[in-house]
């Protein structure tokens, strides 16, 4: 009990033999790409067991369906549309962008296109719903790789560590907050919310967390 206490008690990316000094840093030494890289990959890849697993999609994608609803603009557009929108959140919250920032946008996207043919896609409930889990333990794994490589945080995850940092909450809850909120909102717009969505909402912080620990102890 001790343990997952301390886990979710984790207030900061730590500063580990890999991360940059600056989050402006466009010339990182390769042990940093290569764990930016790394993460980025996990994260997609978890994304994307979540969307094979067909038991409801990420919160942020059901606020892109309701907006999609309301405007009827394509997903993929109030998708980049949200993206934007957070972004401007980060100039009060003193976030920077980097590297890491310009590739999650890039990086994910092409490995979640390339990755959808051929992760499984499993039939029965049970399966889907251990798929579901193991999507969000590996998203949780490969944030914690890549927010410590300190080369900028994609729009959602920047959102995340500017709040904890002007609130100086623990990641888990931040993180918590954030997705339940934006499920609700999506929702209340016309996304639709399923079990994954669920999920991923009360799941994701934990998991940051715990890969935080993880990364801490085994791979610094």
């Amino acid at each position: 009990m001790n343990f997952l206490f301390n886990i979710l008690k984790i207030k900061k990316i730590p500063d580990l033999s890999w991360s940059s000094s600056n989050p402006l840093n466009f010339k990182p030494k390769l042990i940093t790409l290569f764990y930016l890289i790394i993460g980025l990959s996990l994260f997609a890849i978890g994304e994307t067991l979540l969307i094979t697993a067909n038991q409801g999609v990420s919160p942020y994608t059901v606020l892109a369906q309701g907006i999609s609803v309301q405007t009827n603009l394509s997903i993929g557009v109030s998708t980049f549309i949200i993206s934007i929108i957070v972004l401007f959140f980060w100039y009060p919250l003193k976030q920077k962008p980097g590297l890491g920032t310009i590739l999650n946008i890039i990086l994910i996207s092409i490995i979640i296109d390339l990755s959808i043919p051929v992760l499984p896609y499993p039939k029965t409930f049970f399966y889907q719903i251990v798929q579901t889990i193991i999507g969000v333990l590996v998203v949780g794994l490969g944030s914690a790789f890549y927010l410590t490589t300190n080369l900028g945080p994609g729009p959602r995850d920047g959102l995340m560590t500017g709040l904890q940092k002007l609130t100086n909450k623990p990641i888990a809850l931040i993180r918590t907050l954030l997705e339940v909120s934006v499920a609700i909102v999506g929702f209340y717009l016309g996304g639709v919310i399923g079990i994954g969505t669920l999920l991923f909402a009360f799941g994701i912080g934990p998991t940051v967390s715990l890969g935080i620990y993880f990364v801490m102890k085994y791979c610094k």
